[in-house]
């Protein structure tokens, strides 16, 4: 049901495959960062790169279950024609 109505907002399995890989980069240049805040004061600055690190496996969740949306949509519209 989910997975319906975003492929109906336009969104495909690579947009949720590049957010995940998007947010890997992120994640790392988020904890490189922290690395430098970490030394100016601020305890536990990392926290930042593991919260969007974790985000990666829910946008591939995402792209698999759309991927696999898409897929059997697909193969639904071929067989109608």
């Amino acid at each position: 049901m989910i997975v319906k109505m975003l492929h109906e907002k336009g969104l495909t399995s690579e947009h949720a495959y590049t957010a995940a890989f998007a947010s890997i980069g992120l994640s790392v240049a988020s904890w490189c960062g922290s690395m430098k805040a970490e030394n100016a004061g601020t305890a536990r600055a990392d926290r930042w790169g593991i919260f969007i690190g974790e985000w990666a496996p829910t946008f591939f969740a995402l792209g698999l279950a759309l991927a696999n949306y898409e897929g059997d949509h697909e193969s639904l519209h071929s067989t109608e024609h």
